[in-house]
Formats: C-alpha cells, sequence, structure tokens
C-alpha cells in the first residue's frame, strides 16, 4: 500500500497540473471504489477551481473554490496518471482541466476512495478527527512520544503504526526509522527511554524526507503521477532484506508483528 512519501510525491505531482486550473470535465466511470463516489462529485467539481492540494496522512486533498474538498485515499493499487493518452478499463474517475489535461484515478483492486468534504470542517471529518500529529509536523516530538507510549507495554513498532498516535507512518518507514536510531521494535513502548526517543524522531523524519525526495518506493503498483517509479526501494537497510547482513555484522531478522512483518537486526538495535 503507498505509504507518506508516496502519497505525497502524489500530491506534489498533481499540483503541477491542477494547482489554480478550472476542472472542465468530469468522468465517474464506475459507481463505487472501496465505498461508493459521492452521488453529487461530478456535479459539485465542475467548473470549480483548485485552489491547493495538501496531504493528511496517507489522504491526497483537492481543494476548491466550492469550500469543498476531494479526498482521495490510494488504498492498495491506485494512482494518478496523467495525460494517459487512452481511458483504461481501471481509470474510475477522470478530471479534464480547462487548460487541456487529463487526470485520471486509476485503481486495478478498487481498495481507494474518493470523498468530498466540506474544507472548513476536514479536521471534524470521521477519518481524520482522531489522526495524531503529522511525522513532519512541528508537533511531532520526542515529548509527544514519550507521553504516547507512558505506561504501554505493547512493542514500539505496533504503536508507531497507531494513527491515533502519529498520522501518516506505515510499515516500511517505522522499519527502516527504528533500524537508523538503533531501538529494538519488539521493545515495550513504555521502555524506550527520552534519550532513544530523541533519536527515533528525526530518524523517522530523515528516512520519510529522503524518501519523498526519491519519488517513493515502487512497490508493486504504485508510480508517481508522471509514471516515473520511485526509487527509494534501493536504500532499504532491513525493509524485505531478511537473511542479509547488516553493516553490524549481524544478519536482518523478519518477525511478525500484530498480523505485520516486522524486519530488523538483533545485533544493532536494542
Amino acid at each position: 500500500m503507498p505509504e507518506l512519501p508516496e502519497v505525497e510525491t502524489t500530491v506534489r505531482g498533481l499540483a503541477r497540473y491542477l494547482d489554480g486550473e478550472r476542472i472542465a470535465r468530469v468522468a465517474v466511470n464506475r459507481p463505487d471504489l472501496r465505498r461508493a463516489f459521492p452521488v453529487e462529485l461530478a456535479q459539485t467539481l465542475t467548473g470549480a477551481t483548485v485552489t491547493g492540494l495538501a496531504r493528511r496522512a496517507k489522504y491526497g486533498l483537492i481543494h476548491t473554490n466550492r469550500e469543498r474538498t476531494l479526498v482521495f485515499h490510494l488504498g492498495m493499487s491506485g494512482r494518478w496518471r496523467i495525460d494517459p493518452g487512452e481511458i483504461g478499463k481501471h481509470d474510475h474517475l477522470v478530471l479534464e482541466t480547462a487548460g487541456g489535461h487529463v487526470l485520471a484515478l486509476c485503481d486495478p483492486r478498487r481498495f481507494g476512495s474518493v470523498d468530498l468534504v466540506d474544507t472548513g470542517r476536514l479536521d471534524e471529518w470521521p477519518q481524520f478527527a482522531a489522526l495524531g500529529p503529522e511525522p513532519l509536523g512541528p508537533e511531532f516530538t520526542p515529548e509527544h512520544l514519550r507521553h504516547a507510549f507512558a505506561g504501554r507495554s505493547a512493542p514500539v513498532k505496533t504503536l508507531l503504526l497507531d494513527q491515533r498516535i502519529v498520522a501518516g507512518l506505515g510499515n516500511i518507514y517505522v522499519c527502516e526509522g527504528l533500524f537508523r536510531a538503533g531501538i529494538d521494535p519488539r521493545k515495550p513502548a513504555g521502555r524506550v527511554s527520552l534519550p532513544a526517543l530523541r533519536r527515533l524522531v528525526p530518524e523517522l523524519q530523515a528516512v520519510l524526507t529522503e524518501s519523498i525526495e526519491a519519488g517513493g518506493s515502487s512497490l508493486r503498483d504504485y508510480s508517481q503521477p508522471s509514471g516515473e517509479l520511485g526509487y527509494f526501494a534501493y536504500n532499504f537497510a532491513v525493509y524485505d532484506r531478511e537473511g542479509e547482513a547488516c553493516a553490524c555484522g549481524g544478519t536482518v531478522r523478519r518477525i511478525v508483528q500484530g498480523g505485520r512483518s516486522t524486519w530488523f537486526c538483533p545485533k544493532c538495535q536494542r
């Protein structure tokens, strides 16, 4: 599933073609993805001007001058295609700008979603209301994690994936961030020291930033709106590296935590 860097890369790619543009035509080519398309989607967006794009957690936001925001989630296989030439059978939502660009939301597995939300009430939308701070924002601090982890016996890796604690972190970047910070993913969160959290927060932010700059990690179906593949996967230190040597001389292991695979080095992660 595309994670935060992939969604951020997508939003930045779309902004080049949508920001400030008027949407001249909207085509909804099936009734639903993971859930039904809003019935008023085409009517609301047709003729609207895009006033900005943003990201919240793993959702992309397309703001319009009608005080309505299109909120999309890419699910497992979703991606936007820019000026695709032909509209394919998996291009379920198509936007055409007055400037002549075509943007098609392609989602073969249909685990993504599209919603319309009142722009002024985005923070109250159920999917956003309980979210924690953004990992690249100023509210994500070691002190925030220390407070959220206090007294918790669940593994630190598991709690970092809890969107109520921090919004947008996913399996890849949590594994990589914990490795960089030298923290064992199995360690009870409440026992992770403040000095360790002070290592962890900047390492998580660094790995996310580096992945965004690399265009994300192209796993299975994901690619950028331009069609280019992200290449951060070449920089993975532990993710999907079971049995390979770590720079410390240890060997990368894979375990399962909360139904998700975790990769780590038991020699240098304590």
